[in-house]
C-alpha cells in the first residue's frame, strides 16, 4: 500500500508539473503570437505580408488536397507538382490547369473553392482594413498615454525638474519620450476618430458586399438548375454534387478564378444562355466593376440610415485619407464604368464578326451566340471561364484578349485627378529612390518570363511546332499574369509526328509543359497577384 501511495504522489507531482509546464508553455505561444501580430501592424511591410499569406495558403492547400483522396483513385492520381500548381493557381485566383478538375473529388473541390475564397482580392482587401482599424487604434491608444502624461507633467510647477528628481530617487522610471517630443505629440482629434470609424463601418460594408452577392448568386445558380434540366443534367451526369457546383461556380466567378468544376469549363454550358447570364453580373461585381458599386452602395446607405451619414459622406469625399485601394473618387468611379463596357464592346464587336459563322460557336442560335460572344468577352478581363476552345479561334481574337488580360482591372479612360495616389505611398516613394530605380517595368518582368518559358520548352519548340508556338506560350503567361485563365490547351492532332500514345485532356496548355515551365509559370502567377505593388517600376529607364 506505501508502494502505490508513494507512486500516486510522483504522478500528481509529475502531472503538476506537466500541467504547469503546458500553461507556461501557452502563454509563451501567446505572447509570441501577440508580439507577432504587432509586428505586422506596426512594422512589416503590406507586400511581404501578403506574399507570406499566399505561399503559405498555396502550401497549406497542397497539403489538403495532397491527403484528400481523387474521384480517380484507380487510374489517375496527380504528381505533387501538379497538387501544388493547382493550389497555387486556386489562391492566387488565376484558374491555370495542369490536371483535369473533374479528377478531384467533393472535398476537395470544397477546399479550392475555401482558396478561392480567401484568395480573392475583396475578401483579401476588407482583411486590410481590418488591419488599418487595429493600427489606427493602436496609434490612438498610445497617443491618449502621451497626452495623459503630458497633462501630468504640465501640472506639476517644474515638469522637467520633478520628474528628473524622482528617476534619481528610484521613484520614476526615465519617460519613453523626451520632454520636446512629448509637447510636440498631438492629441486625439475629432478627424482621427471620424477617419477610424469611417474605416470600421467601410470593413463591415464590404462584408456585407461580399455575403451578400454570394448568397444571391448561389441562390440563383440552385433556382436555375432546379428548373432547367438540360443544365442539371449535366451536373449529375458529371457526378457534380449540385449544391458543390453552384458555390464552387459562385465563388469562382465572383472572385475571378474562372475554375469551374467541369472539365471542358462553361463550353458544355454554352447553350445554357440563363446561366451565362446569371454569371455575367457575378464576373463584373467581382472584379472591374467593384469600386464603382462600393461607392454606390456606400452612397445608398448613406441615404437610408441617417446615423451612418456622416461617415458615409466622409468615406465618398476622403478616398485619399482613407487608402483603400478599391474605393475611387467619384469621377473616377463614373468613368471606370464607361471604360468598362467601352473595353466590352471593342471585344464584342470583332468577336462576334469575325466567329459568328466559324466552328468556335457553331451548334448555337443567333440569341445564344449574342448571350456566349457577351460572356466570352466580359471574362477576357481577368475571369477566365470560356464557352469556345481558343485554339481554334482567329489569331487576331486572340492577340486582342492578351492585351485586354494584359490591362490592370481598374484601367480608365481618363484619371479623375492628376495624382490618384495617397500621400504616404508618394512619400514612400520619395524615400525609396534607389530601389524604385533598379524595378523593371511589368512588361520587361513579362518578358523575362516569356524567354525563360521558351527556354524550358525549347525541344517541344523545335520538334511540335504547331502545339508549342510563341504566340500560345504568350497567351498562357499573360493569363497567369493577369490570373485569367485562358488558355489555348493542347491537340495530339496538331502534332507533325503523331505519338500513339498522346491522348486530349481537358487542361490548360501548361499541363504539356517540362516541371521547370510550370515552376516559372508558378512565379509567374504570384506575381501576377501581387502585381499591383509595381504598377510604377521601370520609371528609371528613359527610352529616347
Amino acid at each position: 500500500m506505501k508502494n502505490f501511495a508513494c507512486f500516486g504522489k510522483k504522478l500528481h507531482h509529475l502531472c503538476s508539473c506537466s500541467f504547469l509546464k503546458l500553461a507556461f508553455l501557452s502563454q509563451s505561444m501567446g505572447f509570441l503570437l501577440l508580439c507577432y501580430y504587432r509586428f505586422l501592424l506596426l512594422r512589416a511591410k503590406q507586400f511581404w505580408v501578403e506574399l507570406v499569406y499566399f505561399v503559405t495558403l498555396s502550401f497549406l492547400g497542397y497539403w489538403v488536397l495532397k491527403v484528400l483522396p481523387v474521384r480517380t483513385t484507380d487510374s489517375f492520381t496527380p504528381r505533387n507538382l501538379d497538387l501544388f500548381f493547382t493550389s497555387v493557381s486556386a489562391t492566387t485566383v488565376s484558374s491555370m490547369s495542369t490536371v483535369e478538375m473533374e479528377v478531384f473529388s467533393n472535398g476537395q473541390l470544397i477546399v479550392m473553392t475555401i482558396l478561392m475564397f480567401i484568395g480573392g482580392e475583396v475578401f483579401t482587401s476588407m482583411v486590410g482594413l481590418h488591419f488599418k482599424k487595429f493600427k489606427l487604434m493602436m496609434m490612438m491608444s498610445r497617443t491618449e498615454k502621451t497626452a495623459l502624461v503630458n497633462s501630468d507633467v504640465s501640472s506639476l510647477s517644474s515638469p522637467a525638474k520633478a520628474i528628473d528628481e524622482n528617476i534619481e530617487l528610484g521613484l520614476a522610471i526615465e519617460p519613453e519620450f523626451s520632454h520636446d517630443q512629448i509637447d510636440k505629440i498631438p492629441a486625439v482629434d475629432d478627424q482621427s476618430l471620424t477617419l477610424h470609424n469611417s474605416i470600421k463601418l467601410l470593413g463591415y460594408v464590404v462584408l456585407a458586399y461580399l455575403l451578400v452577392v454570394h448568397f444571391l448568386g448561389v441562390a440563383m445558380v440552385l433556382v436555375y438548375l432546379e428548373f432547367t434540366s438540360s443544365a442539371r443534367n449535366v451536373v449529375k451526369n458529371k457526378g457534380l454534387n449540385v449544391h458543390t457546383f453552384s458555390l464552387f461556380t459562385t465563388v469562382s466567378t465572383f472572385s475571378s478564378c474562372g475554375f469551374v468544376p467541369t472539365n471542358e469549363n462553361m463550353i458544355v454550358f454554352s447553350k445554357n444562355s440563363g446561366l451565362l447570364l446569371i454569371l455575367i453580373p457575378q464576373v463584373l461585381l467581382g472584379n472591374t466593376l467593384y469600386p464603382s458599386c462600393l461607392r454606390f452602395s456606400i452612397w445608398l446607405l448613406g441615404k437610408s440610415f441617417k446615423k451612418l451619414r456622416d461617415s458615409c459622406n466622409y468615406l465618398l469625399k476622403n478616398t485619399e485619407e482613407v487608402g483603400y485601394l478599391h474605393l475611387l473618387p467619384s469621377l473616377h468611379s463614373s468613368l471606370l464604368v464607361v471604360t468598362v463596357f467601352g473595353f466590352i464592346l471593342v471585344q464584342l464587336v470583332p468577336f462576334a464578326s469575325m466567329e459568328w459563322s466559324s466552328e468556335s460557336l457553331s451548334g448555337l442560335n443567333s440569341y445564344q451566340k449574342i448571350i456566349g460572344s457577351f460572356f466570352q468577352t466580359v471574362n477576357s478581363r481577368h475571369t477566365g471561364e470560356t464557352i469556345i476552345d481558343l485554339s481554334i479561334i482567329s489569331p487576331a481574337i486572340l492577340v486582342l484578349f492578351i492585351v485586354m488580360m494584359y490591362l490592370p482591372p481598374y484601367t480608365s479612360f481618363l484619371p479623375a485627378k492628376k495624382n490618384l495616389q495617397p500621400h504616404n505611398q508618394r512619400r514612400k516613394k520619395r524615400r525609396g529612390k534607389l530601389m524604385e530605380n533598379l524595378i523593371f517595368s511589368q512588361l520587361s518582368y513579362l518578358t523575362i518570363f516569356i524567354i525563360l518559358v521558351c527556354i524550358t520548352e525549347r525541344k517541344s519548340l523545335k520538334e511540335d511546332p504547331l502545339n508549342f508556338n510563341v504566340l500560345n506560350i504568350v497567351l498562357e503567361v499573360i493569363s497567369a499574369y493577369g490570373n485569367v485563365g485562358f488558355t489555348t490547351g493542347y491537340s495530339c492532332k496538331r502534332q507533325l509526328n503523331p505519338n500513339g500514345d498522346c491522348q486530349d485532356k481537358w487542361y490548360g496548355f501548361s499541363g504539356r509543359w517540362s516541371d521547370e515551365g510550370k515552376i516559372v509559370l508558378i512565379a509567374v502567377m504570384f506575381f501576377g497577384r501581387l502585381k499591383k505593388f509595381n504598377m510604377d517600376g521601370g520609371k528609371g529607364w528613359k527610352l529616347l
